[in-house]
């Protein structure tokens, strides 16, 4: 089981279910995605969260919009130094975002090309990570007009209040605080959510994790 928390106040809702974690994710803005969702989750307050968590594998997930290489080199010596796997995903904006970013679905879809450009400079970006762009353009704007696929995540997050999703854009979740028989059915259990923009580029299908991870390393 994996598992990924949002704030420093999220730890001791991990620390309810320590003994179910195999690993523990935290996830942090770049600066221009910072700048667009308005958030403070820094990667250095991420890597903070991350320290204080005592599992063998961590994994730093950054949300990248805006890219500078300034950023990108800091960001790399930061993660080399903790010891952490780093894992990207893109800014996901729908079209009232656009309207109120004053930008086109061609300007969005060339940053997003533009960021894994820069990224691919400082990490060891898999191809993969074009495939996930190319189903955030798919489900955004459907060619065929097919049913959004059901939640593949092999992943579950802990919320700040204690809650556990597969996914921090899922509706269904279960209580840190519930029996552990009811924790292990939903996590068993077939995902009652269904992909969206918002978390398609974070979902990790339990099937196929190795050939649709968008985890990479820095190099040392």
């Amino acid at each position: 089981m994996v598992t990924s928390a949002r704030t420093v106040a999220e730890v001791v809702a991990l620390s309810e279910v320590a003994h179910l974690l195999a690993n523990v994710t935290v996830s942090a803005d770049s600066q221009g995605a910072m700048l667009l969702g308005r958030t403070t989750r820094t990667a250095t307050s991420g890597l903070d969260t991350l320290s204080a968590i005592g599992t063998e594998t961590k994994i730093l997930h950054v949300t990248c919009w805006g890219l500078r290489d300034g950023e990108c080199q800091e960001l790399a010596g930061l993660v080399s130094e903790a010891g952490v796997e780093v894992q990207f995903s893109p800014v996901v904006l729908d079209e009232r975002d656009l309207r109120r970013e004053g930008k086109s679905v061609q300007d969005y879809l060339m940053q997003h090309h533009l960021d894994a450009d820069r990224l691919d400079r400082y990490f060891n970006l898999s191809d993969r990570y074009s495939t996930y762009l190319g189903e955030l353009k798919d489900l955004q704007s459907p060619s065929d007009g097919g049913e959004r696929w059901p939640c593949r995540s092999a992943t579950a997050y802990v919320s700040a209040d204690g809650s556990i999703r597969r996914c921090p854009y899922g509706q269904a979740s279960v209580s840190v605080h519930a029996p552990r028989a009811a924790i292990r059915h939903f996590l068993t259990a077939p995902a009652q959510d269904r992909v969206t923009p918002d978390c398609a580029a974070i979902c990790r299908p339990s099937t196929t994790s190795d050939d649709r991870s968008a985890s990479c390393t820095a190099p040392a």
